[in-house]
């Protein structure tokens, strides 16, 4: 199945919210798989971005549901990265 990386950046809106109730995490993760998608991996970072989360997704329409529909909640702003393994990368160039 594919890959996608999400960088996400907490609104004002969303540090409020997370502060608040901190299991939101794992709320906004069951909110994905009814999307239609399933969180891999996920990592909160300090830096440019708050949270790296590695989903899976059928295709990108999927995923760019999941990206839209946590988006328009207001407490965060998602870069979303199709991803590929080295071997499926390695594939491509031959």
């Amino acid at each position: 199945m594919p890959i996608y990386v999400l960088l996400s950046r907490l609104s004002q809106q969303g540090v409020a919210t997370l502060k608040a109730n901190p299991d939101r995490l794992r709320e906004v993760n069951r909110d994905v798989e009814e999307l239609g998608a399933r969180v891999l991996h996920q990592w909160a970072t300090l830096g440019e971005f708050d949270f790296v989360n590695v989903i899976e997704a059928p295709d990108t329409a999927t995923v760019a549901r999941v990206s839209v529909a946590l988006g328009a909640r207001g407490s965060t702003k998602i870069q979303t990265l199709p991803a590929l393994t080295i071997d499926e990368f390695v594939a491509t160039l031959s």
